[in-house]
């Protein structure tokens, strides 16, 4: 991963220093709340319904035990003991005091992270596969790839006070589990004809109000000209995105209003002016970023393992940890696995002081000190021997670590909703926990196969409401919290937005209905189907019948 020089650790600690002097003269009164919100904002701080929020950087999703060891001792000493781990790869503090962020962001710099570019209307997090340099149907390893823009976009002046904020994603694998339809610039990487390196540019994707996927504006882009291209990208945005309509600020608004062939001729023409600029990635540059992330540390080793084979023969719940937690690995011998932050009765992404440790240890003993975060809120340990599974399953069981759910209905990615966030209209966590105990049968969940329940407590769509196969949205109702049912929502290369099955739901009957969504697809599936594939076979009226149809009768 990379590793601050003298010049990133010197702009990450002066920027905490000045953060402290705009902290203590707000305290003092020497600020006014309007002058110091859009300080705080550029430090990761909001201020939430019930106490500040820190949103910790996390780029790429990857960092090494040491940093999370910081987490652990920073959730321990200035929060309730535990942090959330969010949808675009990054950190949460629910309860962080206001007088202590600059104490935490001191922390912070001395494990080279920081909370920077976390809000406000600007280039955010970029994020990426969370198999990114090890997934078996790699193309390239996009990481090196999203160092650069990240450090192309971290205080860049120019795009520092977008319309709205911006965010990015990277896809280097053949199937593309970074969403990259999903957001106002996807990148993927693919093979072209002549098996040259090539991104296909996806532009205007965004869930939220608008739920919109992205239009290719670029068919075949050079590698080299990824950030001169984005450039061109953001500039147009910039001097055409709408800035007197908080809603109608993003990318997606103006790619719809101009038209994607307009948009992306105009995008065109102001990058004839500058592609063979200083920003134009010379072969030296990514040899140099790429540098940080390979390793030669593996071990040669053959891709079977007795004492694995004989332990999934011995212990049953050992095996259907390993169907469910643990994936493919392009180096032989070696796995990943996903700890599972989706145990019953604990909010989805919610991880504790001491799991934050006992993680990082993990990593320390069997990963080569690194971990990965994922957009579906659970921590993965990227290179495990497939002789060492059985004792991560172990120690993983003893943290509460180990729950076989992963891709299963009770994978469920949520937003932190009401119980924390000032703009959610309806909670979140009750919901995800009622049909966590509604389905806490894992025969029965391993039965119904891989499914992906998504939950928003607002419009603004932080948990993904829009593409998981099921999606949960809270909704106001005359001051009560209801929630809204879509279905066949999906992520990946078929991206599709859920369509509304019907009038919205009381927060007690949500349970119910998607168990009745269950029930359709049990009785309609074929014996190969998927959830996703059954709705895309049988379409949307089956499971709206089967939910309504009491009120119909």
């Amino acid at each position: 991963m990379y590793i601050y020089d003298d010049i990133d650790q010197r702009l990450i600690d002066e920027r905490v220093a000045q953060y402290r002097d705009q902290t203590r003269r707000y305290l003092a009164g020497e600020l006014t709340d309007d002058e110091y919100r859009p300080l705080r904002l550029q430090n990761g701080l909001y201020i939430q319904r019930h106490a500040p929020m820190l949103r910790i950087a996390v780029p790429y999703g990857l960092m090494n035990s040491r940093q999370l060891h910081k987490l652990a001792d920073i959730t321990r000493r200035y929060d309730k003991g535990y942090g959330h781990f969010s949808t675009r790869q990054n950190l949460q503090l629910n309860w962080p005091k206001l007088e202590d962020v600059p104490d935490i962001l001191a922390e912070l710099a001395t494990v080279q992270m920081h909370a920077i570019q976390t809000s406000g209307s600007c280039i955010r997090a970029i994020t990426t596969d969370q198999f990114a340099g090890i997934a078996p149907d790699e193309i390239i390893d996009p990481r090196p790839m999203i160092e650069i823009l990240r450090q192309w976009s971290s205080f860049h002046p120019e795009f520092a006070g977008l319309p709205r904020k911006f965010k990015l994603a990277v896809s280097g694998s053949k199937q593309d589990r970074a969403l990259v339809q999903a957001h106002d610039i996807g990148l993927e990487f693919y093979l072209d004809a002549a098996s040259r390196l090539a991104i296909r540019v996806w532009v205007g994707g965004g869930l939220g109000r608008t739920p919109i996927l992205g239009t290719v504006i670029r068919e075949h882009l050079e590698w080299q000209h990824a950030l001169t291209y984005c450039e061109a990208i953001l500039r147009i945005y910039n001097l055409y995105g709408r800035r007197d309509n908080a809603y109608k600020a993003r990318i997606k608004i103006l790619v719809k209003a101009l038209g994607a062939e307009e948009f992306a001729r105009q995008v065109e023409a102001e990058w004839a002016l500058h592609k063979d600029g200083p920003s134009t990635i010379t072969q030296n540059e990514y040899d140099r970023v790429a540098s940080f992330f390979t390793t030669n540390r593996h071990s040669t080793l053959t891709d079977q393992d007795a004492s694995f084979e004989a332990a999934k023969i011995a212990e049953p719940s050992f095996a259907a940890w390993a169907r469910r937690n643990v994936h493919g690995h392009k180096i032989p011998g070696y796995r990943a696995v996903t700890f599972s932050l989706k145990p019953t009765g604990i909010a989805p992404g919610d991880a504790s002081s001491a799991q934050l440790d006992a993680m990082a240890e993990l990593a320390e003993r069997y990963s080569f000190g690194e971990l990965r975060v994922s957009h579906e809120q659970n921590v993965i340990l990227a290179d495990v021997k497939l002789s060492d599974l059985h004792a991560v399953w172990q120690a993983a069981c003893q943290h509460g670590l180990a729950t076989p759910n992963i891709g299963l209905l009770t994978d469920i990615i949520c937003c932190p909703g009401g119980d924390f966030c000032s703009l959610a209209n309806a909670k979140s966590i009750p919901i995800a926990t009622a049909i966590q105990k509604k389905f806490d049968d894992l025969d029965y969940l391993h039965d119904i196969g891989d499914i992906e329940l998504n939950i928003s407590g607002c419009m603004n769509s932080c948990g993904h409401h829009h593409v998981g196969h099921i999606g949960v949205l809270g909704v106001d109702k005359d001051g009560s919290e209801w929630y809204q049912i879509t279905v066949g929502g999906q992520q990946g290369s078929n991206a599709n937005i859920g369509k509304v099955i019907g009038p919205s739901f009381a927060a007690e009957e949500v349970p119910e209905v998607v168990a009745k969504l269950i029930e359709t697809y049990i009785a309609e599936r074929t014996a190969e189907e998927h959830f996703i594939d059954t709705f895309g076979r049988i379409g949307i009226a089956p499971f709206k019948n089967q939910v309504y149809a009491k009120e119909v009768a």
